[in-house]
């Protein structure tokens, strides 16, 4: 029987927590099943979910198929869904009270939704519905100003920019050092991997995604979200939520909605987010929601910090041994 290495226990030393969430990419067809089936909590999310959005976005997680699941409309609901399914089993567990209440909440991109429902910012139906209007928009960008991200490995922020500057592109997402994401038109991003790969990239890999998120080609996009924004209710933080677009804390609900607005045409600044964790205090991190992107990400910029997945009911359930 797998074990994680978290012990749930009172001690007068225990670390701040922040709890983060994964974005689109870490979805995979099967994700979040036996959460359904083992867990009273995290079942009443896929069924809400399902309620909200009148489909079965649960069975879409669940058994794909694949190319459906990994079109925008319905990746960006289906990792939210499976992030709070994953929130509520921990809480319910028991493995989020007292002392191990999270200090901060953050999410990669679209992570930063589930964040918002951690916080007690969005109720989960109406996250889900943003969520599914935000992949709407940003697919149908997409197809308006056809564009693509590239992810550059082993090029600083200084020479990024430069390809930048060379190639019309814009920097998307500076994930960990060594690690940053380009988007923009399907003809600069072309360029810019040739650029890249010049100026010494170990590599230049093209991302699956609709379009040049998280760059000027999304903001027809940004226009659309603004309209459903300013009609959903948003209540306060009840933990900081750090942002992408500025990696300081949101703890008003105005300013989450400016966050969520900008962040689709701004860079994703996750590594300056996880420091300023960090700095204030932070030395473990336990993500929740498919995948381990994140994890790997937070042990390449914080190696003394403790970076943790529960993103599966076998290491949920050892969370508690």
């Amino acid at each position: 029987m797998y074990k994680s290495k978290i012990k749930v226990h009172k001690s007068k030393n225990t670390p701040k927590i922040a709890i983060v969430f994964p974005g689109q990419g870490s979805q995979r067809v099967g994700m979040g099943l036996d959460l359904y089936k083992t867990s009273p909590a995290a079942r009443a999310v896929f069924e809400a979910a399902d309620d909200t959005l009148g489909f079965s976005l649960s069975s879409l997680c669940f058994e794909g198929p694949d190319e459906e699941l990994r079109r925008t409309i319905n990746t960006q609901p289906a990792i939210l869904v499976v992030s709070i399914a994953a929130l509520k089993y921990a809480q319910e567990r028991g493995l989020l009270e007292g002392q191990f209440k999270p200090a901060f909440v953050a999410g990669h991109s679209l992570g930063e939704y589930s964040s918002l429902v951690a916080a007690g910012v969005l109720s989960l139906p109406d996250a889900v519905r943003l969520v599914r209007e935000r992949g709407r928009l940003m697919e149908e960008a997409g197809q308006k100003c056809p564009g693509g991200m590239v992810a550059l490995l082993g090029l600083n922020e200084g020479t990024a920019e430069e390809i930048c500057q060379v190639t019309g592109t814009e920097i998307a997402n500076i994930n960990c050092s060594g690690q940053i994401v380009i988007s923009g038109s399907k003809n600069a991003i072309s360029n810019a991997i040739d650029v890249a790969r010049a100026k010494g990239a170990r590599r230049a890999i093209s991302l699956d995604v609709s379009g040049a998120f998280h760059s000027s080609l999304m903001q027809w996009a940004r226009r659309g979200l603004k309209r459903v924004i300013d009609v959903l209710h948003f209540h306060n933080p009840r933990i900081p939520i750090i942002a992408n677009t500025t990696a300081k804390p949101l703890i008003r609900a105005n300013a989450v909605r400016a966050e969520l607005q900008n962040q689709l045409c701004r860079c994703v600044h996750w590594q300056k987010s996880v420091e300023f964790m960090r700095d204030e205090g932070v030395s473990t991190f336990v993500e929740l929601g498919p995948g381990d992107v994140l994890t790997g990400l937070i042990q390449r910029i914080c190696p003394d910090a403790k970076a943790f997945k529960l993103n599966d009911l076998i290491a949920l359930e050892g969370a508690r041994s």
